[in-house]
């Protein structure tokens, strides 16, 4: 079993991710952080506490940064794909349960130096909380397993500007800062995850089951392709991101990666946050990151549908 720390932005598919997380035996969830980006972190963390509510589950959510790590804020939320709750404006009521008053930064630390080599961080929002982590204890490095990133767009078209996907763009620093550390890397960018297409019919589905999670997420999920659809008329479902990231850590075997040492635009407006990746041999050359470049979409579907409602 894999202890795993779980940082999110929580917006619809972080939703789908920490549910799929919670109904997988192979990991121990130990926290989850939370971050601003798809929301604030203050509606992050409450977003966290009311899917967790809906699961029955009493994972710890531990608050964590509320603005990026060198600069100020560049991205707006995103209302139009996430709804005015982050959550496809479905909050209702707010959660009963509270976050812990520690920092994530804190958290992400004090797990790791308790258990070295055997905890994975799973970030699926923007890298300020581990940037922080790493600045504050440069030792994470070689204490931490792995970190799994959903981010990025290395060979394929950003999803916030042609040139940038999401999560890298709210804070490119804290890429960069992450992506420098040699700390040992996944990214799991769009050059993946645009492949993993949930369709509509099987969220349909998820309304058979008559739970109060599977009525949240069928209709939260159904808000998520309805957004997909306005801007990819073509498009049948929507891209599972966040879900794909923990895939990578149940089994590794759902993706297929290839060595590339990454750089972050950090200055040009127009290219910000883009990632330009340079391919390596594999020699072990310091510095460089696992980018996953294929999945097997169709066994992961399977995989993700038999686990994210039970």
């Amino acid at each position: 079993m894999k202890k795993i720390i779980l940082d999110v932005d929580t917006g619809i598919d972080d939703s789908l991710a920490i549910a799929y997380a919670v109904h997988s035996p192979e990991l121990q969830l130990l926290g989850i952080t939370t971050c601003f980006g798809n929301v604030s972190v203050e509606e992050a963390t409450r977003n966290t506490l009311v899917v967790l509510e809906h699961l029955d589950s009493t994972v710890p959510v531990i608050p964590g940064a509320g603005k990026p790590f060198a600069r100020e804020p560049i991205k707006k939320k995103a209302v139009h794909i996430h709804g005015e709750d982050g959550i496809g404006n479905t909050l209702t009521l707010e959660p009963n349960t509270q976050a812990q008053r520690d920092q994530a930064v804190n958290f992400m630390i004090q797990q790791v130096n308790k258990q070295p080599g055997e905890v994975t961080l799973i970030m699926v929002g923007p890298l300020t909380n581990l940037a922080l982590a790493l600045k504050q204890e440069p030792e994470l490095v070689s204490r931490v397993e792995r970190v799994v990133i959903m981010g990025g767009a290395v060979t394929v078209r950003g999803n916030v500007t042609p040139h940038a996907e999401a999560n890298i763009y709210a804070d490119p620093d804290a890429a960069e800062a992450v992506f420098r550390s040699g700390i040992p890397i996944t990214l799991v960018g769009l050059d993946v995850t645009m492949k993993t297409l949930l369709p509509l019919e099987e969220v349909v589905k998820w309304r058979e089951k008559g739970t109060k999670l599977a009525d949240l997420l069928a209709d939260m999920t159904e808000f998520y392709i309805g957004a997909y659809k306005s801007i990819y008329p073509s498009i049948k479902g929507c891209a599972l991101h966040d879900p794909l990231a923990v895939a990578a850590v149940t089994d590794p075997s759902f993706v297929k990666t290839v060595p590339m040492r990454l750089s972050v635009e950090l200055q040009d407006t127009e290219s910000l946050g883009h990632i330009e990746g340079v391919q390596l041999d594999g020699s072990g050359e310091e510095q460089s990151v696992d980018v996953c470049i294929e999945v097997d979409a169709e066994r992961f579907l399977e995989h993700f549908l038999s686990r994210v409602i039970l």
